[in-house]
């Protein structure tokens, strides 16, 4: 029978840590800096990963890489002075031996370490100077005849921050099922406990806290054991619920309907190209969401190159039309210029002005687009996060457009939709991905919005060819840009990141650009790269669009936000270091006029089994929604989806992509809890969401 809250039952999420023994004020503060302040939330912190210390490892077995519980003697414990100082173990038993090294220790750790003493201990199996050894395993003493014990259960790791280990973590946890298991409440259906064929919400808890033996380690490593997925599937639905409360929310509240469609037309009377089908379809849904007095929660899905950017244009035409203002969010400074450049380009004929707002305006022009912003002279209004910032006050704002949403940190996207709420009203919101992903996983992880796909290429758009080089035939590939340049067309040569360092990759990206000069002197080859200054990036863009540079070396700035047709070669070094997603992205920086476009992408030997697939994938088609798929699937769901209204994509267990078989389930429940028990809602989502839930309705 499903429990509710008994009276008599204490409530694990008001059951503070503080009344478990050792759980001092200290040890509380830093325990809160996990999330972790009650019993529930203790029950809940799920582990990370597992160690097997269920069976002990021979010394002569021990091979590199291998994590192992072993035991020995110690034969021998010196403080060696080496490149470092640190002090060696070596324990043998019989059938091998064993250094631990310890870099931070004291001298009690020294004494107690003698010669003699026996030890069992857990770590990672590596070379050192002396041979095989664990660098600071965790280890135990053993009592003089005591005989060496592996665990019963597999060992948990659990999500850490400094002063909070793993003993402490594992203690805790063994406390709070020993004492509250039996108090935790089960919230989903009966009915529902039935058709998922899933443990109960104990057993489960039971379970991954304490895997007994017998448990099948590869399931529970992968995530896949009944256990783990009756959890997962929970934790789906306190995400889904949780979306579902903000769109509830939103459509609770007031915004202007907006309707107009005479600038939109005379738009589409200027430009060179008709709109598709998908954009036309798009548009409708847009302008119907716009006319009501809820506020539009749309995302507009679409590939590279589909054409959402007009889509957007035309939506702040409405806006502007009805008397409202527009804003355009961009992640970068680079992407808020195009947009900027563009919508002027189009608006301007109109009597539509464009202001842009940014870090990098001088303090004259800055007060002047703040002045136009608030008195309403700036119908659309592009920038970057300059532009939830305070000091930025809209006259009328009713739109608000993000691009590449998935940058953004939720409380920003937030921030900007609640300028219009100083005014007694919520903005239109309509959000913008060229990073599609499937449908069925929309429908989930973007719950709180309708979806919009634009699904359809511009006319004339011809597919990219796609070749995968080895860096050995770099040559070749440098002959192939000088004859594309020479016929005509333009090229990009792009350097992505190699370390996690913005110094190296500029290094790179300059080193290409000097080698590339020197090897095709009859050509003009530029360098663009984000720590230039505005100025200076948007002269060489203007130059390159113009056809007066020839080969564009880039660091990934260029991913988005440049669009010149001419352009029809991409070079893109080290492709097997970039996501899928990332690729298509920069492929995608061609093709945008009629010639036939081509990306090589160069690779440095030898591939990686997963390099070479991601890169069969990128040659294998253009579909930005099967190449979304694939990168889900290589990679998890990861900066792709990217932070939600929850206030954060991480989850405790579940994988969206691992557990989607779940999701259709998961919206069937969450319809009928909506429906028939509304009042377990609140308690399903404060145990997986806690207090990142309250971001959703900032």
């Amino acid at each position: 029978m499903t429990t509710a809250q008994r009276p008599g039952i204490p409530d694990l999420a008001q059951t503070p840590l503080t009344r478990f023994k050792g759980v001092g004020p200290r040890v509380a503060e830093r325990l809160r800096a996990l999330g972790l302040v009650t019993v529930q939330d203790l029950l809940f912190h799920l582990p990370l990963r597992y160690e097997d210390r269920t069976r002990l490892t021979p010394l002569g077995s021990l091979r590199p890489g291998q994590e192992a519980l072993v035991a020995g003697t110690i034969e021998l414990t010196d403080v060696l002075y080496r490149r470092r100082r640190s002090l060696v173990c070596r324990i043998a038993d019989g059938s091998g031996h064993l250094h631990l090294r310890f870099f931070h220790f004291t001298n009690a750790q020294r004494e107690q370490l003698a010669r003699g003493r026996r030890l069992r201990c857990y770590g990672a199996v590596r070379f050192g100077p002396l041979g095989l050894e664990m660098a600071h395993p965790e280890y135990t003493l053993l009592a003089d005849g005591a005989a060496p014990q592996a665990e019963e259960h597999l060992t948990p790791v659990y999500p850490a921050t400094a002063g909070v280990t793993q003993t402490l973590l594992r203690r805790l946890v063994r406390d709070a099922l020993d004492r509250h298991l039996d108090h935790v409440v089960e919230w989903l259906p009966d009915a529902a406990l039935g058709e998922l064929r899933l443990p109960s919400l104990r057993e489960a808890l039971a379970l991954v806290h304490r895997p007994p033996p017998g448990t099948d380690v590869g399931a529970l490593l992968s995530g896949r054991a009944p256990a783990q997925q009756r959890l997962a599937f929970e934790e789906l639905l306190a995400h889904y619920l949780s979306l579902k409360r903000v769109r509830a929310g939103m459509r609770a509240q007031t915004a202007p309907a907006l309707a107009g469609g005479a600038l939109v037309e005379r738009l589409r009377a200027r430009l060179p190209f008709a709109l598709t089908g998908a954009q036309q379809r798009v548009l409708r849904e847009i302008a119907a969401d716009m006319a009501r007095a809820q506020p539009m929660q749309r995302l507009v899905q679409g590939d590279v190159g589909s054409g959402k950017t007009i889509v957007a244009a035309c939506a702040a035409l409405i806006a502007v039309e009805a008397g409202y203002q527009a804003a355009f969010m961009a992640p970068t400074e680079l992407l808020a210029e195009q947009h900027a450049k563009n919508l002027t380009e189009w608006l301007d004929p109109l009597g539509v002005g464009v202001t842009f707002l940014a870090g990098r305006l001088n303090a004259a022009a800055r007060t002047r687009a703040l002045i136009d912003i608030a008195e309403g002279r700036a119908g659309v209004v592009v920038g970057t996060h300059a532009l939830f910032q305070d000091e930025v006050r809209f006259a009328r704002l009713g739109l608000v457009v993000v691009d590449e949403q998935h940058r953004f940190g939720v409380q920003q996207r937030l921030r900007l939709r609640a300028k219009g709420g100083e005014h007694g009203i919520t903005p239109h919101q309509l959000i913008m991905s060229a990073t599609p992903i499937p449908r069925t996983l929309a429908q989930s992880v973007y719950a709180d919005l309708d979806v919009s796909v634009i699904d359809e290429r511009p006319a004339g758009r011809r597919p990219i060819e796609t070749v995968v080089v080895s860096a050995a035939r770099r040559p070749e590939v440098v002959s192939r840009v000088r004859q594309a340049c020479l016929d005509g067309r333009q090229a990009y040569w792009v350097c992505p990141l190699i370390e996690e360092s913005e110094a190296l990759d500029l290094e790179t990206a300059t080193e290409t650009a000097r080698a590339l000069a020197e090897a095709l002197p009859e050509l003009e080859v530029a360098l663009v790269h984000g720590r230039m200054k505005s100025a200076e990036k948007e002269r060489i863009m203007a130059a390159f669009k113009r056809g007066e540079v020839h080969v564009l070396v880039a660091t990934t700035v260029i991913e988005v936000g440049v669009d010149v047709p001419n352009a029809s070669l991409m070079i893109i070094e080290n492709a097997e270091r970039l996501g899928l997603s990332q690729l298509h992205q920069l492929r995608g920086r061609v093709g945008r006029g009629a010639a036939q476009s081509s990306c090589v992408l160069l690779y440095q030997p030898p591939l990686s089994d997963m390099a070479r697939e991601r890169l069969a994938v990128l040659r294998a088609t253009n579909d930005g929604f099967e190449i979304a798929a694939r990168d889900l699937e290589m990679r998890g769901p990861g900066e792709l989806l990217g932070t939600r209204q929850t206030g954060d994509a991480a989850f405790h267990i579940a994988d969206i992509v691992r557990d989607r078989a779940l999701l259709p389930r998961v919206q069937q429940i969450a319809a009928l809890l909506l429906e028939r028990y509304p009042e377990r809602v609140d308690p399903i989502v404060r145990r997986w969401l806690g207090r990142r839930e309250e971001y959703g309705s900032v």
